[in-house]
């Protein structure tokens, strides 16, 4: 008897944590790419920091400005001192929800299209966006991909006249990023 009410404790617990999974990293990949006729612009950080809870949908991503990496390290002096002003905020941040969740089924590999809104906070400004992605489920991890475009004007990062021709009016933002359980 007392083996039967392991084992049911055991199922019902493992039960319950597939139900309520989180996922998490702290090496998410977000990059951006600016293309104008005198200059292309790509960077990358593979330090960002993501949390995703299955149950509900929250998605909180936290990216250290100071983590980007440039071709050229002008190019990555100029976009914390001068447009980002990264000493001043470190960090640019999304929270939000998986609107479409119940359309993911996280207790099976596959890859789902979903729909995330919230808020998403960068040079100190926060606004409310809404972007299509997907999210990939392959045994304990998530892989979060999406591709959104970002207005620096939006958040108040002013571009110097003499650059305005060589950084885009509109910025194409990727996020590839996995996430285990955890």
């Amino acid at each position: 008897m007392k083996k039967i009410i392991i084992t049911l404790a055991m199922i019902a617990a493992a039960t319950q944590w597939a139900s309520a999974q989180k996922y998490m990293t702290r090496t998410g990949k977000v990059s951006f790419f600016s293309s104008t006729s005198m200059e292309n612009i790509e960077a990358f950080n593979n330090e960002s920091a993501a949390v995703l809870d299955s149950k509900n949908g929250d998605l909180v991503f936290q990216i250290p400005i100071k983590s980007f990496k440039f071709e050229k390290a002008l190019m990555q002096e100029h976009f914390n001192e001068n447009y980002m002003e990264s000493d001043k905020f470190p960090k640019s941040e999304f929270k939000g929800k998986i609107d479409n969740l119940s359309t993911v089924n996280f207790s099976k590999d596959g890859t789902y299209p979903v729909t995330v809104s919230g808020n998403m906070t960068i040079h100190g400004v926060t606004k409310r966006v809404q972007t299509k992605g997907n999210i990939k489920v392959a045994g304990n991890s998530v892989t979060l991909n999406a591709k959104f475009n970002v207005a620096p004007a939006d958040y108040g990062i002013k571009i110097p006249s003499m650059a305005a021709k060589k950084v885009a009016s509109s910025i194409e933002v990727t996020v590839a990023s996995i996430l285990k359980a955890i």
